[in-house]
């Protein structure tokens, strides 16, 4: 879909702002931001800081005032909202704190419905979620719908249905924010073991002792970048 290029995500001078009566508040000030293939970096910051709307952006979910985001080589200014969304389908993964599985669906259909926007024959699409649940440890949990599930068992869920589609980014709001401590390390150790393989995974926190786990730390407040640091 897009051009090679050596990062998953590039921002020139990308830019949120937001009418609050007769002001207009930058929630996201002109941002340069560059994240290679394979790096797992937290973005921290307070409630207020902007990293929730920085989130929104990468993920495809908003769409930036100003300047340019390009996703692994794709540049998203222009995109119509039926590109936006396959783009977002496609190359973008996303985990969010309150996990959002389909209730009365089970845990293998939701890892699924990611698949079924495209053009994946259903044994395939079956056959790689079900792989996918076994690598996070819910190979005998298939067939359980949400509410039999712990909450680490469904954020496992969510963690799986972001990677259905092989996307380049993987994104995570808060991955940890629901779970007890232990559980949360799982959770964590998850995420790490992935970006062995190669997965590029970028957490969105406020918690430093989540972001700690990150090999790169990008500390945001203001609706800017304070501090960048390899940990």
């Amino acid at each position: 879909m897009g051009t090679e290029s050596p990062y998953v995500v590039r921002t020139e001078a990308l830019t949120r702002t937001f009418r609050q009566g007769d002001l207009i508040v930058e929630a996201v000030k002109p941002l340069d931001m560059r994240i290679g293939h394979g790096e797992m970096v937290a973005i921290q910051g307070a409630s207020g800081s902007g990293k929730s709307t920085l989130l929104h952006l990468l993920a495809l979910l908003d769409s930036p005032s100003a300047g340019h985001y390009y996703l692994d080589g794709t540049d998203t200014a222009g995109m119509d909202d039926d590109t936006r969304s396959a783009a977002r389908n496609t190359l973008v993964g996303m985990v969010f704190q309150s996990f959002y599985l389909i209730p009365y669906a089970t845990a293998l259909d939701n890892v699924m419905l990611p698949g079924l926007y495209g053009d994946t024959g259903s044994k395939a699409l079956r056959e790689r979620a079900e792989s996918l649940l076994e690598r996070v440890g819910l190979s005998d949990r298939m067939h359980f719908k949400p509410s039999s599930l712990s909450g680490g068992q469904q954020q496992r869920v969510a963690l799986a249905r972001a990677l259905l589609n092989d996307p380049p980014l993987l994104l995570a709001d808060e991955p940890t924010g629901q779970l007890d401590t232990t559980t949360g390390k799982d959770i964590l150790d998850l995420f790490a073991s992935i970006n062995a393989a190669g997965k590029t995974v970028v957490i969105v926190t406020h918690d430093p002792q989540t972001a700690a786990r990150a090999a790169r730390r990008i500390e945001f407040a203001d609706g800017h970048v304070v501090d960048d640091t390899a940990l």
